[in-house]
């Protein structure tokens, strides 16, 4: 019998408020007498207004505690559903739109369902939103809140995107799951970060911690940095680190026993808890690319307890004052623990931190 998962990962931002400009920007959007062009150009006053453009900031307390020079953080709480899910969620409203779609489909444990129903909302979309039944969330509540639908299904969540996807390819519905051919499209929107990151520091970081579930997230980031390094932007591209849960994750799992190719684990053997549900998985879809820039930035991927990232929430809480969701710590904590086993010379350092509390 399957054990039903309370999802206290769910991140609990403040009420969303959508300003005077942002509603009529929407009223355009879902105005269907107006062009597509005009409808695209004022989804995109949207996104400029309200997505990305997040907060590049300095840990000073934590580094003195740790003997660090220039430690950032990347913080990804500043966007309007408190994640770096927002990125993708409307560059893929976007391209919905512009290619004639009425309906998105997705699974998710959470908040990339609470962003993909609040972009819809805001573009007239109907959003079909996959969990698996034996999870649950504070956040279905936010998602109906945005007219989404919740499809309740069995199975893990690797299942549960494969179901949306099939129904998503049998009835002309926009798949808006992770891997596939929207892979590009989400590595793009997140490599911003990268471009966010080099407009303040004006160079790459030495290193740069993400916290990998899927992997999309780190990928996307390198896949900017390379851009930049190609363009001479940036003298260098970073070392990449990777922090998941411990013996959880098919991304460090793989990195650590030298393989080339993300391989799965074994579903059984996978345990969520309340903590580490949003990076564990037996099936990372966009492994292979966030393996790829492991390997080629020369970088680490460190597996993280429970505990540690618990008691990391409460160490930047104490010393800095930001209050962040364990699971969101994991690429930070990985940082560093490689600057313990080995200090780092003095130089600048980054961990992307992807939700708030």
């Amino acid at each position: 019998m399957s054990t039903a998962i309370n999802m206290l990962d769910g991140v609990k931002p403040n009420p969303i408020k959508v300003t005077r400009d942002v509603s009529l920007l929407s009223e355009e959007v879902k105005d269907i007498n107006l062009s597509v062009v005009d409808r695209l150009e004022a989804l995109e006053d949207i996104i400029n207004l309200e997505v990305g453009d997040t907060a590049l900031l300095r840990l000073r307390n934590l580094e003195r505690e740790y003997g660090m020079r220039q430690l950032y953080i990347k913080f990804e709480g500043d966007n309007p559903t408190g994640t770096q899910k927002d990125r993708i969620a409307f560059a893929q409203v976007y391209d919905a739109l512009r290619r004639d779609y009425d309906t998105v489909v997705l699974a998710t444990c959470g908040n990339y369902g609470v962003a993909m129903a609040f972009a819809s909302y805001l573009s007239g979309l109907r959003c079909r939103i996959y969990i698996p039944s034996t999870y649950h969330t504070e956040r279905i509540e936010e998602m109906q809140a945005y007219g989404a639908e919740i499809v309740r299904v069995p199975g893990t969540y690797e299942e549960a995107v494969m179901t949306s996807s099939r129904e998503a390819n049998e009835n002309g519905m926009y798949d808006a799951n992770p891997g596939g051919s929207n892979t590009p499209l989400q590595l793009k929107a997140y490599s911003e970060i990268a471009f966010e990151i080099y407009d303040q520091l004006r160079d790459a970081p030495k290193y740069l911690a993400c916290p990998v579930s899927n992997g999309t997230l780190l990928a996307g980031v390198y896949r900017g940095f390379v851009n930049l390094y190609k363009r001479g932007k940036t003298s260098r591209i970073p070392h990449f680190i990777a922090g998941s849960s411990s013996n959880k994750n098919p991304i460090v799992s793989s990195f650590n026993r030298g393989l080339k190719h993300c391989e799965d684990l074994k579903p059984e053997k996978i345990k969520e808890t309340s903590i580490n549900e949003p990076l564990v998985n037996w099936h990372s879809f966009d492994g292979d690319e966030a393996l790829y820039a492991l390997i080629h930035s020369q970088g680490a991927a460190e597996p993280i307890s429970d505990q540690k990232m618990r008691m990391m929430t409460s160490t930047l809480l104490k010393t800095d004052g930001f209050k962040v969701l364990p699971a969101a710590t994991a690429g930070l904590i990985a940082l560093l623990q490689k600057h313990q086993q080995e200090p780092f010379p003095n130089d600048r350092y980054v961990a992307i931190v992807t939700a708030r509390n």
